[in-house]
């Protein structure tokens, strides 16, 4: 029987596999808790319009002010006086004299935006809701994993792993041309071993062209940089450029497939759901990962470990 005949029809039998059987394995342990992070944050903010607009809130106005409005001088005054700990890094004034200013300070282990009431200087909040600051939290932790620039590229490693995973797995879970439809379905088994198998390569196997096209697409949105240089390298820009380039109009596209956003609320709805098809595929890859190496190995030690009367272990294997 030929390589391709034996892929077809055994490929269990091939040593290509069980190599590949290990690289997805130690991927997905090393990658593990960034794709149940990822595709946690990555669901949540599919719908981040709509969230922004629901917990954005209309300019905080004064009304009845009791006297005449204090001068910026004045209120950072105040603003330096009721945080002492911080600097002022930004302050923003509405034409509209009624309107809260907005006080940005900063030092160098967090920040701070506040709401100062312009004819008191009183402290009126912060100057965005909690809920807006949670999603920007999210947000950021999705693209940036709080970590800026670094965490960008650390995002583009991930997003390498993750089509590591995808490429590999879809070659382990090719059971040959007569399992194959078992292999795609979930049934309840009473062995949950069986049943954690069956849900782990079947979620994988539908999920799989969505996982690809986030883990292309992530590249892309994580460290944009690369793909427009080459863009203007191969393509670039001569004095009578007049329309957009069709580079351009698939890195755009690029950033719309990763988050959903070319299409109304089924089409997110359906990002939101299958977005935590990663954190499913960790959370039953890690159970898997339990059973078949970690649990055995930690068996192996204590079958070879018996301990003395005086508390001591001795390395010899039970009889």
């Amino acid at each position: 029987m030929t390589f391709v005949e034996r892929l077809w029809r055994q490929p269990q039998s091939l040593w290509i596999r069980k190599a590949l059987f290990q690289i997805h394995l130690w991927t997905g342990i090393a990658a593990g808790l960034y794709m149940f992070i990822i595709g946690v944050t990555g669901s949540f903010v599919v719908f981040r319009a709509e969230l922004f607009e629901l917990w954005s809130r209309p300019p905080m106005v004064v009304n009845n002010p009791p006297g005449p409005r204090m001068t910026e001088e004045q209120l950072r005054a105040v603003a330096a006086q009721k945080y002492p700990q911080y600097k002022i890094s930004d302050y923003w004034q509405s034409p509209n004299p009624a309107q809260a200013v907005d006080v940005w300070l900063e030092n160098d282990e967090s920040k701070a935006q506040r709401l100062l009431n312009p004819y008191t200087g009183e402290d009126l909040g912060a100057s965005t809701p909690i809920g807006e600051r949670f999603f920007s939290w999210m947000l950021d932790l999705h693209v940036n994993l709080l970590a800026g620039e670094n965490g960008r590229i650390a995002n583009a490693v991930g997003a390498v792993l993750l089509i590591l995973l995808t490429i590999t797995g879809i070659v382990i879970w090719w059971p040959g041309v007569k399992n194959w439809r078992r292999s795609a379905t979930v049934a309840w088994k009473p062995n949950w071993k069986v049943f954690n198998w069956r849900l782990h390569s079947a979620l994988g196997l539908w999920t799989l062209l969505f996982v690809v096209v986030w883990g292309v697409t992530g590249l892309y949105v994580s460290y944009p940089s690369p793909f427009h240089t080459a863009l203007d390298y191969f393509d670039p820009i001569g004095e009578d450029f007049t329309q957009e380039r069709l580079g351009d109009v698939i890195l755009q596209w690029t950033a719309r497939l990763h988050f959903g956003r070319f299409a109304g609320i089924p089409v997110k709805v359906l990002y939101v759901i299958l977005g935590l098809a990663p954190s499913a595929l960790f959370v039953t890859g890690a159970v898997m990962w339990w059973n078949r190496v970690l649990r055995p190995a930690i068996r192996r030690v204590e079958e070879t470990e018996l301990i003395r009367p005086d508390g001591l272990a001795l390395n010899t294997r039970r009889p």
